[in-house]
């Protein structure tokens, strides 16, 4: 009686808490009600060990239960504090590092939970065979959990926690320049061999260090870009999320432009706004950032750039994503108006679903469209030829360059993998990436 009584004890302080993040915190989404079933099945792996750890010292007793607990705690802490001072308030290496750390501490104990529940089945699995078969010699001894596979479960945990953590201390800024070359038939004559630096998703508010991102504006200048495309979420909650990075990114510079379009983040709909008005004076202060950064921001709209001669489309459409829980405000049609018969057109779209969904079936006339938003997951595999992260699983382009159409006139979208980082700070396998694309004129192909 007395564990069940516990059991509804945690499971009645589990929703408070979820309530309270919810109210305190920055919108999470339906993330929240995973977090919840999260934190039962945290207390059903506690339990299943708990009873092994009475037989140790007390202060041992003390640092495994002070160990174990410590991102609920953590957890805690930050919502005391967040009481008191508003989020968007808080030190950004503590608001940034904190969030990561809880989070890297749940994903290790995942393992070790799925092992408890494996072993749980299995068990269940031979008492089931008992009832049914009966031996006089196995009822006589109880089954147990099957300890081989539980201590795999703790030691893959801990694998994966000094993994990520060394993902934050060693990659997390480890920018890398990623070359690529893209071919097109009716390229203009003098555009051959014209130079587009693209990054995306910087998400301000998680930079701790100006110094990192002064060092990724000098490397894309280092590369003497002719253009520089910014694929979208420059903020991560809020345009104020910018202030005092302004004379940092206003470094960057091309002959022929920086042109920028807003992600899903940029709208400031993962913020608890007190009135409609306060949401629409954020977009309005993002407008005034990016005009006093001397960048063009494309909403539904496009620019003509001119080389000699020559002249090429550059459309701009709004975030679009297959997802319902992403804005929808992309209107590709609006964007191109008055450039549709141009020989060749650039789109820049935030969420890569935007080329599946709609791009790809209705606007043949888009060449190549330049996207972000994915991450490439920030932690995967990318050496000896293999490329893949979990990301890969729910995107179809998340990462690099995709060919699709006729052979003779394909359409292409290049997802960048992010500048930034988000939830997670920090990466693995899959590093923050500059992206430096050469068109070239001439029959259709691509490569690095």
């Amino acid at each position: 009686m007395k564990k069940f009584l516990n059991g509804l004890l945690f499971v009645l302080l589990s929703l408070i808490l979820v309530l309270s993040i919810r109210a305190i915190f920055p919108k999470n989404g339906g993330i929240l009600r995973y977090f919840f079933f999260f934190l039962l099945f945290d207390a059903y792996l506690w339990f299943s060990f708990q009873s092994r750890i009475r037989k140790l010292t007390p202060a041992i007793r003390i640092t495994v239960f002070l160990t174990y607990w410590l991102p609920l705690t953590l957890i805690l802490m930050l919502m005391v504090y967040g009481f008191f001072v508003n989020f968007l308030d808080w030190n950004v290496a503590l608001r940034t590092y904190s969030q990561s750390f809880i989070l890297v501490l749940f994903l290790a104990k995942i393992f070790p939970i799925l092992a408890l529940i494996l072993a749980d089945i299995q068990r269940l699995g031979k008492v089931t065979v008992l009832l049914f078969h009966p031996h006089k010699e196995s009822s006589m001894h109880p089954i147990l959990r099957n300890k081989p596979l539980l201590i795999s479960g703790w030691v893959l945990g801990a694998a994966v926690f000094i993994t990520l953590l060394a993902g934050t201390l060693f990659w997390q800024f480890d920018f890398r320049v990623r070359p690529q070359v893209i071919t097109l038939k009716e390229l203009p004559t003098e555009f051959d061999g014209f130079k587009i630096v693209q990054f995306s998703d910087v998400h301000l508010g998680t930079w701790p260090s100006k110094r990192q991102l002064e060092r990724a504006v000098n490397m894309m200048n280092e590369l003497k870009p002719d253009v520089i495309f910014f694929t979208g979420d420059m903020f991560n909650y809020c345009t104020a999320d910018g202030k005092g990075f302004e004379d940092i990114l206003k470094k960057l510079h091309a002959p022929y432009g920086i042109y920028a379009i807003m992600g899903n983040h940029d709208y400031g709909d993962y913020l608890n706004w007190p009135s409609r008005y306060a949401k629409q004076k954020n977009i309005a202060d993002l407008k005034i950032y990016y005009k006093n950064l001397g960048w063009k921001l494309l909403l539904n709209s496009n620019a003509i750039l001119k080389k000699g001669s020559d002249s090429i489309a550059l459309i701009g459409s709004e975030n679009w994503g297959a997802k319902k829980r992403f804005q929808r405000f992309g209107d590709v049609a609006k964007a191109q108006k008055g450039t549709e018969t141009m020989a060749i057109q650039l789109l820049l779209s935030h969420d890569p679903s935007h080329w599946d969904s709609i791009v790809n079936k209705k606007f043949k006339n888009i060449d190549v469209m330049f996207a972000g938003h994915t991450h490439g997951g920030q932690l995967g595999i990318d050496c000896c030829n293999i490329h893949w992260s979990p990301v890969s699983i729910m995107n179809r382009q998340w990462c690099g360059l995709y060919a699709s159409g006729d052979t003779l006139y394909p359409q292409y979208v290049y997802v960048n993998q992010a500048l930034g980082n988000i939830a997670y700070s920090g990466r693995i396998g899959i590093l923050p990436e500059i992206t430096l694309i050469t068109l070239k004129r001439g029959s259709a192909s691509v490569g690095p």
